[in-house]
């Protein structure tokens, strides 16, 4: 996860984008699609493109090489396994 490896809160990442702290967790989590605008201030935020936070593909899990249901699928923020994910990307 992006936000975790970068050593930023999830209070710390809401307070930046201007929304509620539950909310980077739901995007985490993939229990909630952010809008275009949202999306792109969060890779703006991260200072990464937009695909590598968010895609219509699953990322691969952490330590694995193998391409699960993460976050990510559902269009989630900063999740695990993409290059911001790891170095990078919820």
């Amino acid at each position: 996860m992006l936000r975790a490896e970068r050593g930023i809160s999830r209070r710390e990442l809401a307070d930046a984008l201007g929304i509620h702290y539950q909310t980077v967790g739901y995007l985490e989590r993939g229990e909630f699609r952010p809008s275009l605008h949202l999306a792109l201030r969060i890779a703006q935020y991260f200072e990464v493109p937009v695909e590598v936070v968010f895609s219509l593909e699953p990322f691969p899990r952490l330590g694995s090489g193998s391409a699960s249901g993460s976050a990510a699928a559902s269009g989630s923020a900063a999740t695990s396994g993409s290059a911001a994910t790891s170095g990078s990307a919820a």
